[in-house]
């Protein structure tokens, strides 16, 4: 690795972008993969799992990397797309390593592990794991025990992963820059123990964003394995359509008892919404929404969009109704698309710029005809009202996807992948007839 670095953190390579020798991206490294040995063998690092689009984990050996300097990784351009699978040998550094606890051999004292270090050996052209960085407990007078930095064969508990205690802090904190969906990427490839390990350490708010990414039967393993007071609180923190999807998975007296346990005025839109059929538009919304009397100005309403917690769809419409403004509503006026407040003087009242001619849905119309409705008219989210004229809920297109897409649309494998079984690299996957491993060119997932 000419021109590189030859001592590397694993904890800094986490997140950093992945590009090939013209400059496009691959994707973005989410893990260093290394081959497990018996205690006082030397560990070698064999190479990185690179998330890719759609979500997809694949492996790229450190023979394919040439440069990991100035935070970013430069591969030869040839990597295989195959989906990653770990073997029984190989060990997720920063998945499995990271907050483990492990003992010094010179003094017994126990310390947990924040950080690993790898080396390269120019004598084999090898990357190899060299050192462990690690926290002593603190002290009565201290928060935080002392660092100090120790080589791989002073401390024991890392060669074996049976019985080996791990937290997530450290863990969290080398991935505490990704978006929602890619850490629920990530989640989603630990083990079960391990899942449940960081679902626990996630703050409230945190770990409901990331169940709300998560498939189905991931979201009821880790609600059910967090103790009932915060699966509560989770539930209350993600939006209430999301909510009431994943208490519709769990058993009917495991739902109820944690509607119980959230506050009444989270509970009861969840409440009304488990009343809906699923495929039906009352199934599919959600009932928060940017909700303004007619007196209200564009000043006011664009003041409202700039809410960072809203998603894109969530933004697009303004919904116009008479008060109460909670809904569900006082009747269903219109609706503002926010290109128009745009353009219109801040003073303006809403009332004069809305849509009163936007057809609203009703909450027994079926999944095909909110999809069709949102095609036809241009739409990216859309009012659901009921027969007497209130709104009720908002149905954004996302949630239409979410429906529309296969169940296992988030595994699902790119048609660049290679499965003929004869294609092998150094670590079993390879190049294909020609000699010549693709290479990856990222584009969308959906042709133009």
């Amino acid at each position: 690795m000419s021109g590189a670095t030859t001592r590397v953190f694993v904890s800094r390579l986490a997140g950093l972008a992945v590009f090939d020798p013209s400059g496009d991206q691959v994707g973005r490294v989410r893990d260093v993969v290394a081959t497990l040995r018996p205690s006082g063998e030397t560990t070698r690092v064999i190479g990185v799992l690179v998330e890719v689009a759609p979500r997809r984990q694949i492996f790229v050996p450190m023979s394919r990397i040439t440069s990991m300097d100035r935070g970013q990784v430069i591969t030869t351009g040839v990597v295989n797309l195959r989906r990653f699978e770990q073997r029984g040998d190989e060990t997720l550094v920063i998945s499995e390593f990271l907050d483990r606890k492990v003992r010094l051999i010179a003094t017994g004292e126990e310390v947990t592990v924040i950080d690993i270090g790898m080396e390269f050996v120019a004598r084999n052209r090898d990357w190899v794991v060299s050192k462990v960085h690690v926290r002593k407990g603190g002290g009565k007078l201290r928060r935080r025990g002392e660092t100090m930095t120790v080589a791989w064969d002073n401390v024991e508990g890392l060669a074996a992963r049976e019985d080996a205690a791990q937290g997530a802090a450290n863990l969290l904190a080398t991935f505490e820059k990704l978006r929602p969906a890619d850490l629920a990427n990530v989640m989603h490839d630990l083990s079960p123990k391990r899942r449940h390990e960081v679902a626990s350490a996630l703050d409230v708010d945190r770990l409901a964003d990331v169940l709300e990414e998560l498939s189905e039967e991931d979201q009821v393993e880790i609600v059910g394995q967090l103790d009932d007071e915060k699966a509560a609180d989770v539930l209350e923190a993600m939006q209430p359509d999301d909510a009431a999807d994943l208490l519709g998975d769990l058993p009917s007296h495991e739902a109820q008892k944690l509607l119980e346990l959230m506050e009444p005025n989270e509970a009861a839109p969840v409440r009304r919404l488990l009343n809906y059929a699923d495929h039906s538009a009352g199934g599919l919304m959600t009932t928060e929404a940017v909700i303004l009397p007619p007196n209200a100005t564009v000043a006011e309403a664009l003041a409202a969009i700039r809410n960072p917690d809203l998603t894109p769809a969530m933004a697009a419409l303004i919904y116009i109704c008479r008060p109460p403004l909670d809904t569900p509503t006082g009747k269903f006026l219109g609706a503002v698309h926010f290109q128009r407040l745009l353009r219109t003087p801040p003073s303006a009242l809403v009332s004069t710029v809305l849509d009163k001619e936007l057809k609203t849905l009703r909450p027994e119309t079926t999944l095909a005809d909110v999809a069709s409705y949102l095609a036809t008219y241009n739409l990216v989210a859309a009012p659901v009202v009921d027969a007497a004229r209130r709104l009720v809920g908002v149905i954004s297109v996302d949630d239409v996807l979410d429906h529309l897409l296969p169940e296992d649309w988030r595994e699902a494998e790119s048609p660049e992948d290679d499965d003929d079984p004869d294609d092998r690299d150094d670590r079993g996957y390879g190049p294909d007839a020609t000699g010549e491993i693709p290479v990856y060119r990222p584009r969308p997932r959906y042709g133009a």
